[in-house]
Order: C-alpha cells, then structure tokens, then sequence
C-alpha cells in the first residue's frame, strides 16, 4: 500500500505540473495530498509498530498459542485433502482419427474427456444416472458394495466434516487472542486490517476456502461429434451421507451381519461427543479446558485394521492426540521392519 500512494502521489504532481488547468482545483490538490501523505504516515507508523520492543514481547508471549493453532492448520489442510478412492473402470487407450472424405466440424469430439473420473457411455446411460445416480455411480465407477468400501466412505465423511467444524473454530480461536491483546495494540489493526495483524503475530493464513469435493461425471458424445450430454455427481457431505446411508441400506437388503451396525453420519458424530463429554478419551483434554478445541471422533480399531462403525469402537479424541495417532499408523503401516 506504501508503494502505491507513494506512485499515485508522484504521477499526480507530474500531471498537475504538467497541466493545473486541467486536474484538479486548489481544494482538490489540498484533498488529494494530505489523503495521500495520511496512507504514508499510516503506513511509516505500522511498519515501526510491528517492529517495536513492545510489539515483540506480546508476539513472544502468544508464540506457543500461534504455533498451535498453525499445527491446527495443517491438520485441517490433511483432513481436506482425504481421498474417495473411486475410479471409473478403466477401459484402455485408443487413438480416434477421422478418416472420412468429408471435413465435417465434430465440434463436441473435442469435449470428450479421458478421466478416471469421467464415465464415457450412451446417451441412455447418461439419462438413467441422472435419474438413479447413487446406482449407476456403483454401477460404473467400479464400487464394491461391501462393508470395505463404506468404512472407506464414512472415514473420508468424518475428515470432511472434522475439517469443515475445525476451520470455523480455528477462525474462532486466532481471533479470540488477537482480540485480548486489542488493549496494549492499537484497535485500528484489529479493525482495519486483521489479516495484518495476524500475520506479524505469526498466524499462518486460513485458506477458508471450501474441500474441493470430488465430482463424477457420466458424458454421453455422439458418434458424428454433434451433439452432447453429461450428468456429473458431486460428492460433497450433504450427498456423500445420502450415498453411506444408500450402501448401508444395500448391505442390510443383503442381510449382512456387518450390515446392521451403525452409519457414520453427522447425528452419531455428535452423538459420541456428547456422550464421552466433549471429552479427549486419551489425553483428558474437554471443551471446557479449551474454548474452541476441536474434538473428533476416532475408529478405536482403526478401519484398516478391521474396525467398523460402531459405538463401543468409537471415541472422541482432541485433534492433536487423534494426529498422534494417525500419524503413528502411518509410521508403522510403512515401515521397512515386519512385525515378529
């Protein structure tokens, strides 16, 4: 900002040297300069604030609180990262040419897609996924209806929703204690420029920007290349706890004994957090203790090692301990030693 008043005070000089007839009037030169030298000063005088003693012992005496809520933050950023490992069938390559004596356009040849996401198919096909597309999303995406996959399903739900709750709180949080540092700092930062303000404190930014949820598509193009269609599923919470509670009801019509146990849905996420009292089951840590932690509820016996979704196999943990945690399997699940 500096740089740009300094530039715009300079080009209007020039051109007010150039042509005063035509710029400004005197009142306007008076509004356009002290406007100008104003962002000048205001910016001379942040730049000594943040690099004052003073400002250098508040930042130091929240340094430990800053750096976990960044840990909080990247934790959050591994949670949006999760996967859905679903993948159209893959059909092989081949190479189209026209070879044909007339140069026809084939302008919708072009919009063809090759993705593991993307389902090439018949117009019929397109047509029924749209009317049934949990169906035809198994169907042809290669999904196994079995208690592997909806134990895949529910664990990535539970990232996206741990995800979603912690981004809120860490916002919460971070301006929680900028806000009872507002006494000793000048409460224009705080409102004028918050982001700032975090940034000399040693917050890393929060990308709030949404889990980029992961989409499927049906895409019907026509043999002559002149006209389209495409049905695209999307797979964000709200339609990913409608597809668990599809396959769970698929399991159950097959009578599967695994079947009848509980879906991981918002309502028993809650559900296990209230009864364990907000409460970390490892390392005792609640709510009360700390305004705005974020708790989430973990497999006991992990799903990669035979666990299922059941309430005597989950239990709310703090994120760091459930960050422990998985990042301990992920240790041992790579190591190069087998166990004996």
């Amino acid at each position: 900002m500096l740089r740009t008043a300094l530039g715009f005070l300079v080009v209007a000089i020039i051109l007010d040297a150039g042509h005063p007839d035509l710029f400004l009037s005197i009142k306007g030169r008076a509004v356009l300069y002290l406007a100008t030298i104003s962002i000048v000063a205001w910016e001379i005088y942040t730049f000594w604030y943040f690099h004052n003693e003073q400002f250098l012992k508040l930042k130091s005496g929240i340094k430990d609180h800053a750096t976990d809520c960044n840990n909080l933050n990247h934790h959050i950023e591994e949670l949006k990262r999760t996967q859905l490992d679903i993948n159209s069938y893959d059909y092989g390559l081949s190479d189209r040419y026209d070879t044909s004596r007339y140069q026809f356009k084939r302008s919708k040849w072009a919009k063809a897609k090759r993705d593991e996401k993307v389902h090439n198919c018949s117009a019929s096909v397109c047509k029924a996924a749209n009317d049934q597309p949990f169906k035809y999303l198994c169907k042809y995406f290669d999904i196994d209806v079995n208690e592997e996959t909806l134990s895949h399903l529910e664990s990535a739900l539970n990232n996206y929703l741990a995800a979603y709750q912690g981004k809120i709180l860490l916002e919460q949080e971070r301006d929680r204690l900028m806000q009872t540092l507002t006494g000793p700092l000048p409460s224009l930062f705080y409102k004028l420029n918050k982001s700032r303000l975090a940034k000399e404190l040693g917050f890393e930014p929060v990308r709030l920007v949404d889990i980029h949820f992961q989409t499927y598509r049906f895409q019907y193009v026509s043999s002559g290349g002149n006209s389209s269609y495409e049905v695209s599923i999307v797979l964000d919470m709200e339609n990913l706890e409608k597809f668990i509670k599809y396959l769970g009801d698929m399991l159950r019509f097959k009578n599967s004994a695994k079947g009848q146990r509980a879906l991981m849905t918002p309502q028993l996420r809650e559900k296990i957090k209230n009864r364990d009292g907000n409460t970390c089951q490892q390392c005792g840590i609640s709510a009360r203790d700390e305004p705005n932690l974020l708790i989430e509820v973990d497999h006991i016996i992990p799903i990669s090692k035979g666990g299922t979704t059941t309430e005597d196999n989950l239990q709310a943990l703090c994120w760091r301990c459930n960050r422990t945690k998985g990042a301990t399997l992920y240790q041992a699940t790579n190591s190069v030693y087998e166990p004996v």
